[in-house]
């Protein structure tokens, strides 16, 4: 599910950080970054709060880890390089791939979803193949030829995705040479442009795109093609941490799993998104991330 393209000296800071000796810490107290402009994830209240998603996951996993936890907002881009510079122990939001696994750990995943784009109502891109339907990019025989033809649909359009993300590397991937690729600092930056016709279609988080589809503001919006995960897709959400914070990433993972197993985070998902974004644990999981 979000965010990643990252630069080559965060890379090399991080895997500076991770050949450090780290000693084990007394896990009382965390700082937790987080976005505040996701939604249904993360965002800030009209009263200046955060709020969403993740924030009553996190305080419900922060109880059952015994940590005090202090959430601290900031813009998207900064948090991992933040993260790794000592600023926060954790991030929250951060889909699991194989590039971000090269500079942080992850907790097991708190989430699973997938990716889709937006586009306007009407649009000849609100046509593509498979719209409403998963799509495994990971199994080639099937996706291969739906990915063919998105291309050719999209082919000579503008897609906007938010930057730093699992999405816009996934549209490079896929499609950098026959589209041109606009990036913004939050996705609902990114729905402007949609409505009002600057770009063709966006790319983002289908848990997003549920939740900003049922915004007035966003009456012209309509999701097409795939519910797309695998691939470079960061689909499954998890916490991030720096490099070798075994004690830490313990006391989270037990935190998930069992917010997992009695339906917490079924019942807090399905309560900020309409969706059941409980993950699937299997035993070996904790240590496979």
């Amino acid at each position: 599910m979000r965010k990643i393209k990252l630069f080559s000296a965060v890379i090399a800071a991080a895997v500076a950080l991770g050949g450090t000796v780290v000693h084990a810490k007394d896990w009382t107290k965390v700082k937790i970054g987080v976005e505040g402009a996701f939604p249904p994830w993360n965002m800030i209240s009209p009263d200046g709060k955060l709020s969403g998603y993740d924030i009553d996951l996190t305080e419900d996993l922060c109880r059952r880890a015994r940590v005090q936890c202090e959430l601290i907002a900031g813009e998207w881009s900064s948090l991992i390089p933040s993260l790794n510079a000592g600023k926060f122990d954790l991030v929250l939001t951060l889909g699991i791939n194989e590039t971000r696994k090269k500079v942080v750990d992850f907790t097991i995943p708190y989430a699973s979803g997938v990716a889709t784009f937006l586009t306007l109502k009407g649009s000849p891109i609100a046509t593509m193949p498979m719209t409403g339907e998963r799509l495994n990019l990971n199994d080639k025989n099937a996706a291969d030829p739906v990915m063919t033809r998105i291309r050719e649909i999209l082919k000579g359009k503008t897609v906007g995705v938010v930057q730093s993300t699992s999405q816009e590397q996934l549209i490079r991937a896929y499609f950098g040479n026959d589209v041109d690729v606009r990036t913004y600092k939050t996705s609902a930056e990114r729905d402007l442009d949609i409505t009002a016709g600057r770009i063709d279609a966006g790319f983002d988080s289908g848990v997003y795109a549920t939740t900003a589809l049922g915004k007035s503001e966003n009456q012209d919006l309509v999701m097409t093609g795939p519910f797309m995960r695998g691939a470079m897709l960061a689909t499954d959400v998890a916490l991030g941490m720096r490099k070798g914070e075994t004690e830490l990433k313990a006391k989270f993972d037990e935190a998930i799993r069992a917010a997992a197993e009695d339906g917490t985070i079924r019942k807090l998902s399905v309560k900020w998104s309409k969706l059941d974004l409980t993950p699937s644990l299997s035993p070996a999981a904790a240590s496979s991330q």
